[in-house]
């Protein structure tokens, strides 16, 4: 991924902020893999889902591998600079992270199953990164469309944590905020890997198996 020769470990002051643009940015009209509209409604039924895990190549290709989600796509979210491109979130001057929003079917896959594969996908204790990827765009993040899932989110990561704990891992840094604004990523980006087989997958877990659907309660 892109760097920038700047402190990367510290979210940006919104003052300092990049001013971005109004119009947002061109991106692919269709699902590279299903074919679906990229920008389609929920369907009834249905209900969405949005995380940063590192690099939203990687992550993007996990969530369209899990049956029961319908749509992926990747971009930019939990900023201050409005529209941005790839090349200015990667100057961490924007405050954005890269994040997947996830359409999935409750019925075939649960919002705790979801977290699952979040909590176990990438190493949610580095802060500001995400194994060599540096900088805020990196950073860990649950972004929660309804009090339901705040609240599961907010267990499952005291429960992830105590797993953590015993095995000798650090804190959770985790944000879980309410859903912010989300700006698509370009056309190249959206299921990179699948245009992209030998792409770049910077992220992985810590090996330490979060208990939800193990006799655990969230």
């Amino acid at each position: 991924m892109f760097f920038m020769n700047r402190a990367k470990s510290q979210m940006v002051d919104p003052k300092d902020a990049l001013p971005g643009r109004a119009e947002p940015l061109p991106t692919a009209d269709t699902h590279f893999i299903s074919g679906l509209p990229l920008k389609s409604p929920v369907p009834e039924g249905m209900a969405e889902a949005m995380f940063g895990m590192g690099c939203f190549w990687g992550v993007e290709r996990k969530f369209w591998q899990t049956p029961g989600v319908w749509l992926t796509m990747v971009g930019y979210a939990g900023g201050f600079t409005p529209n941005p491109t790839y090349k200015e979130t990667c100057t961490q001057l924007t405050g954005h992270n890269e994040v997947v929003r996830v359409i999935y079917d409750p019925k075939i896959v649960s919002y705790e199953q979801l977290l699952k594969l979040f909590w176990e996908g990438h190493d949610p204790t580095q802060g500001m990164r995400q194994g060599n990827d540096v900088g805020s765009t990196y950073r860990s993040g649950i972004y929660t469309y309804t009090d339901a899932q705040a609240a599961a989110a907010e267990a499952t990561r005291a429960v992830y944590q105590d797993a953590l704990s015993k095995a000798g891992k650090g804190t959770i840094t985790t944000e879980i905020v309410p859903v912010p604004e989300f700006f698509f990523a370009e056309d190249y980006h959206q299921q990179y890997l699948q245009k992209n087989p030998n792409g770049y997958c910077g992220i992985g877990g810590t090996g330490v198996t979060c208990p939800i659907g193990t006799g655990v309660s969230a």
